[in-house]
């Protein structure tokens, strides 16, 4: 690979850094050619593409400082062969897929990533994959801001209800008078 090869690729990985709401590292050491392709079939689904790294080459993405100081330690901190997953979607999504991947792969392993510009370490990543899907929490959400108008309705509801129950009872107390 030429060195304008090599800008190119540069440009277009930091492209991808760019519009990736998070990015995912891996050390795929191990895995199957199988085992890659399913990964990569699964993280399709999610929007997620999947590309190896040469680390030298993530470096020379990092050195002008334009993704940040925390996305350049990422990068200097990168040692062996690297996967990236770039999720252009939903974030959990794609930590949810990766890290049931990693317990079920031994030989994957997750590295320290970034969310946009800040870095999120191993453990945050998994605290990510635990975090309910958009949609979820989309629809908790809604539910909290309709639960307050509901309960309104419940109270002006009430009123009537309890006028047509007390009515009910003086009809039927008045045709059988002896109760």
């Amino acid at each position: 690979m030429n060195r304008t090869e090599k800008t190119e690729l540069a440009q277009t990985l930091k492209e991808k850094f760019g519009k990736a709401t998070v990015a995912i590292f891996a050390d795929y050491k191990g895995l199957t050619a199988t085992q890659a392709d399913d990964l990569r079939r699964q993280l399709r689904t999610q929007k997620v593409e999947v590309k190896v790294v040469k680390n030298n080459l993530a470096r020379l993405i990092m050195k002008d400082g334009a993704m940040g100081n925390e996305a350049k330690m990422v990068m200097d901190d990168l040692v062996g062969p690297t996967m990236v997953a770039f999720a252009y979607g939903d974030p959990a999504a794609a930590a949810k897929i990766v890290h049931k991947f990693a317990q079920d792969n031994e030989a994957f392993n997750i590295k320290d990533s970034l969310m946009g510009q800040k870095r999120v370490d191993v453990s945050g990543v998994e605290e990510l994959a635990k975090l309910p899907s958009k949609e979820v929490l989309l629809g908790k959400f809604l539910g909290t801001l309709n639960a307050p108008i509901s309960n309104f309705v419940g109270v002006l509801a009430a009123v009537p209800r309890s006028l047509v129950t007390v009515l009910a009872a003086v009809e039927k107390k008045k045709a059988n008078p002896q109760a």
